[in-house]
């Protein structure tokens, strides 16, 4: 069905594909994986068409549609077969709220009104999405805006579903729904190609696993010898989540200094989205803050860093009661969406712009940490998803505020990076520095995290440190 006949690619001087070839037939569903900036992104952009006809570069090879060259194909009729969901679903939308997108792509191949009525239905009931019909679609969590752009391409009915890290902001629930569509669309004859760094949830439907390594193929494996595999050694995530222990369970910082929340609330418009009557939270831990999409965990940390104005309650730090300003002072905020945050011309500078002073060896040190002095003269926005993940991180570390807050951090990140990502947070916490962890990543907490708040419906319903049992039946049940 899909045929890629010895493809190379380079955006600029650096190559990123060479001399691919591939196979694929219908109904398979195919992992890409490997380290990220492997090439895995560059791959599904030459499956749907995105190469040649988005993004320049020098090509080589060919990639072939039911024996039709893509690159002679419109766009328009290669999107009839192919539906993509890409790394930040934002980039794909096009409408203001959640339905008119979901039925955005029926619309524009003039599928009849009660047909699509008919299949915004079924995509509703098959991702369990109905309460977020109709909805502003800036309001709702990474996580929802994950769900939508699924729901939109699955509702067009393609043949081939091309998916870039659909797991990255999605709950540990969520991920084992879309488990069971993945399923669905493979009891349907469909073909899917999913580039993961997150592979738990995979190991039931994957047909055959491609690995890639600076461009190239260098493995193409049947699932059931893939699972056999020390995963680690090969630089992958867990493929089994039941095998994690939590490591931080004797590191605590032992004192009695606590950050303190009295009556912390918020409201979007008229709706309340955060209702917190008293919390203490330990200072100089880990904290991960966990909880399904749109339980108001990023909410809070809008609320808790000052970028909300309208936010209600006191904040009480090393005794005194901080006001929004005091705020803005003490945290510093690596954002869901990164691209909001990257402003300079290189990564070295981006690094160098939060610090109150320049220091070159400083930045340049933390950019080794982070496995990234190798991009230091490259531009940010012009690095991978996971890439640009770590330069955010890299930033809020060089600027030495007391609280840091990071919302997804690991999201899109391989287990070589991710790992460097925990390192860093121990780091930071030997030297007195609160971190706050949004995520939904369970390797993440296991290896970093000292401390747990819990999130539901904008309230914070159990606050612990870290506890094996407690956190496997979040994730795992």
């Amino acid at each position: 069905m899909l045929n890629m006949d010895n493809v190379s690619f380079s955006y600029a001087e650096d190559e990123n594909l060479a001399d691919v070839n591939l196979n694929i037939k219908k109904g398979e569903v195919i992992l890409l994986c490997g380290e990220s900036g492997c090439g895995k992104t560059t791959l599904t952009r030459f499956l749907n068409g995105l190469i040649p006809n988005f993004f320049d570069g020098k090509r080589q090879g060919e990639v072939y549609l039911d024996n039709k060259a893509i690159s002679e194909m419109p766009i328009y009729e290669i999107s009839k077969y192919v539906g993509s969901v890409f790394q930040n679903p934002k980039t794909q939308f096009f409408n203001v709220d959640t339905t008119s997108e979901i039925t955005f792509g029926c619309e524009n191949l003039a599928v009849e009104k009660s047909e699509i009525e008919t299949r915004l239905e079924k995509v509703v009931n098959d991702f369990k999405i109905t309460h977020l019909l109709d909805k502003n679609i800036f309001k709702i969590s990474g996580g929802e805006k994950q769900k939508i752009a699924c729901a939109s391409i699955s509702a067009v009915f393609p043949e081939i579903f091309v998916l870039d890290e659909p797991s990255s902001n999605l709950d540990s629930k969520s991920s084992w729904e879309f488990e069971q569509i993945i399923k669905k669309w493979k009891s349907q004859g469909k073909t899917v190609i999913i580039a993961e760094h997150k592979l738990f949830f995979l190991k039931d439907v994957v047909d055959r696993v491609i690995f890639i390594k600076n461009g190239k193929i260098t493995y193409d494996w049947h699932i059931s010898e893939f699972k056999k595999l020390n995963h680690r050694d090969l630089g992958l995530r867990q493929l089994d989540l039941d095998n994690l222990t939590a490591k931080r369970t004797d590191y605590y910082s032992n004192n009695d200094d606590f950050l303190e929340l009295k009556n912390f609330n918020f409201k979007y418009k008229k709706v309340p989205a955060l209702d917190i009557n008293n919390v203490k939270i330990p200072k100089n831990e880990i904290i991960a803050i966990i909880g399904k999409n749109g339980a108001g965990k990023s909410t809070f940390a809008n609320c808790l860093c000052g970028l909300k104005r309208s936010f209600k309650g006191e904040v009480i730090f090393d005794n005194q009661r901080l006001k929004r300003k005091d705020m803005l002072k003490k945290t510093y905020m690596v954002m869901q969406d990164v691209n909001h945050q990257l402003f300079t011309e290189s990564v070295l500078d981006e690094v160098l712009l939060s610090m109150d002073e320049e220091n070159m060896d400083l930045a340049e040190n933390i950019l080794t940490n982070l496995n990234l002095i190798h991009l230091k003269d490259k531009h940010p926005m012009a690095l991978s998803g996971g890439e640009k993940q770590r330069v955010a991180i890299a930033s809020a570390i060089a600027s030495k505020k007391e609280i840091l807050i990071f919302d997804e951090p690991t999201s899109g990140l391989d287990l070589k990076n991710m790992m460097k990502v925990s390192e860093n947070l121990i780091h930071l916490q030997k030297l007195g520095i609160t971190s706050f962890i949004i995520t939904h990543d369970f390797e993440l907490i296991m290896e970093a995290c000292s401390h747990v708040l819990h999130f539901e419906d904008g309230k914070i319903i159990d606050n612990y440190k870290v506890d094996e049992e407690k956190l496997k039946k979040f994730f795992l049940e």
